[in-house]
């Protein structure tokens, strides 16, 4: 996919921002850090059409050297259909995941995004794919991120949804339901099935 010029800059301004903030002790490299920051802000807010003190604030909120996030996701099957939620906050659908949480394995990460979000209980057996979201989606984000989608066994619970989820159901591919592309594309769920039918399969990565 095709980043805005503008996205790809402010988002690498950013990182210099706050990379240069981490590690600088001169104050008056500190200013000009900070305005780095502040134009980086400005590009973003201006590309994208949002407010410029909220963008700024998303770029304040972080610290420390500058790394992309992870995202997991989890692809289930039963009777040859793949796990799928609805997502509240846009009305459509994806795998089941989320941001990986500090102290736990990506592995262990997928199977309690499964759990919350759908009620089944899941092991992780393959790691299938490693995507960086600007190849991947449509959507634009103001982060870098990497993607893991892992195939994985349903080994109990049932159907439950959640805070975040209001549906919960089984998809055939030729069958996806309206599907939250930010989070899961066409492609990729095309690829889960792919792992699914053959596990010898390499883990895809770019």
């Amino acid at each position: 996919m095709t980043e805005p010029e503008w996205l790809v800059i402010g988002r690498e301004m950013r990182a210099i921002a706050q990379i240069g903030l981490t590690f600088c002790k001169d104050p008056f490299d500190r200013q000009r850090f900070e305005r780095i920051r502040e134009l980086g802000a400005s590009l973003i807010a201006r590309g994208g059409e949002e407010d410029l003190e909220k963008v700024l604030g998303l770029f304040q909120q972080d610290a420390g050297y500058a790394t992309p996030k992870v995202d997991v996701r989890g692809a289930a099957f039963r009777d040859g259909k793949v796990l799928m939620v609805r997502e509240i906050s846009d009305g459509c659908w994806t795998l089941p995941g989320g941001w990986a949480d500090v102290n736990q394995t990506p592995a262990e990460c997928v199977v309690r995004e499964i759990a919350e979000e759908s009620g089944f209980e899941a092991r992780a057996l393959k790691l299938a794919a490693v995507h960086d979201y600007r190849k991947r989606h449509p959507p634009r984000h103001i982060d870098s991120i990497y993607k893991l989608f892992f195939i994985c066994e349903l080994i109990g619970g049932s159907a439950r949804p959640s805070e975040e989820t209001s549906e919960v159901g089984f998809f055939p591919r030729d069958a996806l339901p309206p599907l939250s592309r930010g989070r899961t594309t066409e492609a990729q769920i095309a690829l889960m099935f792919a792992h699914m039918e053959s596990p010898q399969l390499p883990t895809q990565f770019d």
